[in-house]
């Protein structure tokens, strides 16, 4: 990494300047420095850092702690430049500025903050400048008037400038663009949007080449790394910075105790047995943020704290949020967490970003995080400000949990933080891209294939691939060439166009499905929008069927064109809509923070409530099975009424087991053909099987071996839906399905069916497709980490195996239990069986 020299600002002092500056750079410095002032603030020498570097031309990343400033680090560089080269306010223009800064943002509730917080001082100072927000949310008359007039500062997301470079006059209304800063980089660039956002800040360096980006992250674990996605080829031939905010951010983290823990853990109740104590909690502060990991939860949550307490419904001192709910609601329960007129907000990660809501001062975390930087951007959602404290109160849904919250402070305490891998050459997203560019004023082969590789994502891209995507964009492949709809882009010579209106609009409309899952739209019949659930959900109902959405008691209608319709019911029901990808698997930091603790549980040590607490329940462990070391892989076996079921822990997370589990079935099937129900959790998988395996310890080491895993696990693949249901994704993305305008959107079915002809088309004609491969990539790499799994695996060569017989299910095998049962009988059903089953093993552990 490249570096000027530059002389720092002085961080004691707030009219400091960089020594080799201009008089009017000086004056600008002392105006800026003197709103800090005014708002009884002093700017933290990471900030004077940013701005220094910032003024000097160069790009970075600023990492730092919530709640200390990092918006105004990166915001204050530009508005220093603009006040340096306008020293006389007698002479600033009347007219707001044109565009110079456009603010990328991952989440809709982060960019309505970003917006006020981006004004404020160029209100107070008087500063021509306008910033102005464009989302999906944003009306079709907001986005036409921006486009005639862009903002001075425009926040939007990867998505809408992903739309804009789709116009070909955006370039000429981009001219004066100085600089785009990357809001919560660390959660865009693990995710395809991520790479989005790197595909079109190469299209605007190619346009202005001395562009300055700067990204800002306050949780991540690989920070030079970051820096290198973020700015790609140019973190190496131009002035890059990578600026750190040595300041201690004071977290506090307290665990709410039940008075009796079972010491069989099973998911059933999502920790709503702790409701009274939860509730205590939340009366004796002004505002709280109650985080929950799912959105399911969320309605869960709400509608259990509306029936405990009917007092906060008539007063409306309970809201919640999520992403599924309407734009409308979500903005207004925004408003209220800024005036501090709401008491309690359940909530998902929709808040768990950089939204600064001053008011609230406390945050409570049901379940487990599962993620040492989640725990911290959660805890920073209180005590946003320098100086003061983040405390979070934790609530264990079950026994084991209390380990992980003792285990995530511990983490904390070590400065552990999760690395996010970068996506690598998506295939399908560089396809969108090339017709974004082609119905965007066009691309020159040549100069665009070296724009491409400039990003980080594409920078192994190889001559091959480029002229696969080409061929596919221009001429549909070698499966689709028979059928004009498939080619997109109109080549002439080094020249790529579109020039057919029916392709623009499907395009445009395609854009936005890089996080689109089927979603059908809600509304009451004679009143609002509700929201958005998926498709799957609502074809589950049928008319009268009640269930919570959106803080209601709603009852089912009819489906109408791709919306649900209902009406508000009296009745209380407990079904919520389940969304997909809600489970959100243990971090690898985490897992070894768990085994450490678990370790000294072993030996003894119960240094903290939380473990103290679980005491009683590893205690069990350890009789009737043991508590494994961090370097012993446990394997356990016992017998119940329908087979022999297998336990393997190797605390790798929920994904990796996923992985883990298919690739053991796979490998025991070709010892001795036999069928296997699999189950996995965060700590281990289950193989159920009708008899015995008759195994020693060195067969299941060599089925628990890393050779041939890519091998076999493509073997397991060609026997299951995973790369067919991951194909969908990429086959939206990469233009080949269409859901459908407004008013007229396909079914989830109709999706499906179409990507599936597609899947078994390539698959028969063209196996060697480029989108096929992907989409086993992606399965291997993203949904069955395929790194953890050989790492997993590696570690087991080594680790101690001990195989271990049980008479009775363990309080670390229950729940793997409990799951696999929930797949074989209906939900009230396996409530009480499990139920009755943790009070027989209960009574079992007394008399022990």
């Amino acid at each position: 990494m490249t570096r000027r020299k530059i002389t720092v600002l002085n961080p004691q002092s707030t009219d400091a300047i960089i020594p080799t500056a201009s008089r009017s750079t000086a004056a600008a410095q002392r105006l800026w420095t003197g709103w800090f002032k005014g708002k009884k603030w002093k700017p933290f020498p990471f900030q004077q850092e940013a701005w220094s570097a910032f003024l000097a031309g160069e790009s970075g990343l600023v990492h730092a702690p919530t709640g200390l400033g990092k918006t105004y680090s990166v915001w204050g560089g530009p508005v220093l430049e603009w006040l340096a080269a306008n020293p006389d306010r007698t002479k600033w223009p009347r007219k707001t500025e044109p565009i110079r800064v456009l603010w990328l943002t991952p989440l809709r509730a982060l960019a309505n903050d970003t917006v006020e917080s981006l004004r404020a001082p160029l209100a107070d100072l008087g500063i021509p400048w306008s910033v102005e927000l464009r989302t999906g949310d944003t009306t079709t008359a907001v986005r036409q008037k921006q486009r005639r007039h862009f903002p001075t500062a425009l926040v939007t997301t990867p998505e809408s400038l992903s739309l804009l470079l789709t116009h070909a006059d955006t370039q000429e209304k981009f001219a004066s663009l100085r600089c785009v800063i990357v809001d919560e980089w660390h959660e865009l660039m693990g995710t395809k949007r991520g790479v989005q956002a790197e595909l079109c800040l190469a299209r605007l360096r190619q346009w202005a080449p001395g562009l300055r980006v700067w990204g800002l992250s306050a949780t991540l674990g690989n920070l030079t790394e970051a820096l290198h996605t973020l700015l790609g080829a140019t973190a190496q031939t131009a002035q890059s910075r990578l600026v750190s905010a040595h300041v201690n951010k004071k977290f506090e983290l307290k665990t709410l105790l039940p008075r009796s823990m079972e010491s069989f853990p099973w998911s059933g109740h999502a920790g709503l047995r702790m409701l009274p104590e939860v509730i205590r909690r939340v009366e004796k502060s002004r505002t709280t943020l109650l985080f929950v990991n799912t959105r399911s939860q969320v309605e869960l949550w709400f509608q259990s704290l509306q029936a405990a307490r009917p007092d906060w419904v008539e007063t409306a001192d309970i809201a919640l949020h999520h992403g599924s709910v309407d734009r409308q609601q979500r903005e207004e329960v925004e408003e209220r967490l800024r005036a501090g007129t709401v008491k309690c907000v359940v909530c998902t990660g929709s808040l768990d970003l950089g939204v600064d809501f001053s008011p609230v001062e406390q945050v409570i975390q049901i379940g487990a995080p599962k993620g040492v930087a989640r725990m911290l951007q959660r805890a920073g959602r209180s005590g946003h400000q320098p100086g003061a404290v983040s405390r979070i109160y934790c609530v264990p849904a079950h026994a084991l949990e209390l380990v992980e919250f003792a285990a995530v402070r511990d983490a904390i305490g070590r400065g552990e933080m999760e690395a996010r891998e970068p996506v690598e050459r998506p295939l399908d997203l560089l396809v969108q891209h090339l017709v974004t560019l082609a119905l965007g004023g066009g691309f020159h082969e040549e100069q665009t294939k070296a724009e491409i590789r400039s990003t980080h994502a594409f920078r192994d891209l190889s001559d091959e691939e480029w002229q696969w995507v080409i061929d596919f964009i221009t001429r549909g492949g070698k499966s689709l060439r028979a059928y004009p709809q498939f080619r997109r882009v109109r080549q002439d010579g080094d020249f790529y166009t579109v020039d057919q209106g029916d392709i623009a609009r499907f395009h445009r409309m395609s854009i936005g499905t890089i996080t689109s899952d089927a979603m059908m739209s809600v509304r009451l019949l004679r009143g609002s929008h509700l929201g958005s659930i998926e498709e799957s959900f609502i074809a589950r109902l049928k008319e009268g069927d009640g269930f919570a959405f959106a803080g209601f008691q709603l009852e089912f209608v009819r489906v109408h064109d791709m919306t649900a319709f209902v009406r508000k019911s009296k009745k209380t029901a407990r079904r919520v809509p389940q969304w997909m990808g809600g489970k959100m698997p243990l971090s690898t930091q985490l897992a070894r923070a768990v085994r450490l603790k678990l370790a000294e549980a072993k030996r003894g040590t119960f240094d903290s409530p939380e473990m103290r607490a679980a005491e009683p329940v590893l205690h069990i462990q350890s009789a009737w099975s043991l508590i494994p070391e961090p370097d012993e892989l446990l394997i356990e076996w016992t017998h119940t009424r329908e087979g022999v079921l297998y336990f393997i822990y190797p605390f790798a997370g929920r994904l990796a087991h996923e992985g883990l589990a298919v690739l053991t079935a796979h490998r025991l099937g070709k010892i001795e053909p036999r069928s296997f129900a699999l189950t996995m959790n965060d700590y281990g998988f289950a193989l159920m099987t009708p008899t015995p395996l008759n195994l020693d310890e060195q067969t299941w080491r060599e089925t628990l071996s890393p050779e041939r895993l890519v091998e076999d696990i493509l073997d397991c693949l060609n026997s299951t839906e995973l790369a067919r249901r991951k194909f969908r994704e990429i086959a939206r993305i990469a233009g080949l399905v269409f859901q459908g305008y407004p008013g007229s959107s396909k079914s989830t079915r109709q999706v499906q069916a179409s990507s599936g002809l597609f899947y078994d088309m390539f698959s028969r004609y063209e196996p060697d497709n480029r989108l096929l491969d992907q989409a086993r990539r992606e399965v291997i790499e993203r949904q069955l980490e395929v790194r953890r799994l050989q790492e997993a695996l590696a570690h087991a060569q080594t680790m101690k195996l001990t195989l271990r017989h049980t008479e009775r299910l363990t309080p670390l095998s229950f729940p793997l239990w409990a799951m696999w049962v929930q797949a074989q009988v209906t939900t009230e059903k396996w409530a009480d069986r499990v139920r009755r089953m943790s009070e027989q093993l209960e009574a079992e552990a007394r008399n022990t």
